[in-house]
């Protein structure tokens, strides 16, 4: 199955795009991750929604033979970052490559948390009538104290954190082929 990953952080040594690498690299043998970087994708401006600019067409190009979507977020201010909106609002003009297609949702911070009221505001986002994206129910990935879990390289060791994940794409998988095969 090929899954499009969407990462909310665009810092270099961010603990989402290393969540997101590990997450790739474990289930490698269930699910085909690209990571598709969002880091460079003009304003949206629905002055020039009907003719997006060159770097919001590569995007939305590399989208468009996923059959599921994984995104990874961030909290910023309770919020999701400013570039994973901008990228989720030029995905719900045009095309809407995320309609109808599965999607899981994961997060890691610093703070006990995780990613709670970021994930929220996003599956609002991911429901909202232009998105349509088709959530996986009650699975989600949240990671909080993230710098606890990992080893001095970046890498998630904590053993409780990766067992829960494996559950959740186990659940993942089993909703994602469902809904695959409906469609």
């Amino acid at each position: 199955m090929k899954v499009a990953a969407l990462v909310g952080s665009i810092r270099r040594d961010s603990y989402n795009m290393k969540l997101t690498n590990f997450i790739q690299e474990r289930y490698k043998d269930r699910l085909d991750i690209t990571i598709v970087t969002i880091r460079d994708i003009a304003h949206y401006d629905q002055d020039i929604e009907n003719e997006a600019p060159d770097s919001v067409q590569r995007f939305k190009n590399e989208l468009s033979d996923a059959d599921a979507f994984l995104i990874v977020t961030p909290e910023f201010n309770h919020s999701i970052p400013g570039v994973l909106k901008n990228a989720l609002d030029w995905l719900s003009r045009g095309k809407r490559e995320m309609a109808g297609k599965p999607t899981f949702i994961a997060g890691a911070s610093m703070g006990i948390l995780g990613t709670v009221r970021a994930q929220m505001q996003l599956r609002q986002i991911l429901n909202a009538p232009g998105m349509g994206a088709n959530i996986l129910p009650g699975n989600e990935i949240l990671i909080g104290s993230v710098q606890n879990k990992v080893n001095e390289h970046g890498l998630l060791t904590d053993q409780g954190t990766i067992e829960f994940i494996d559950g959740v794409i186990e659940q993942f998988v089993l909703f994602a082929e469902a809904e695959l095969i409906k469609s």
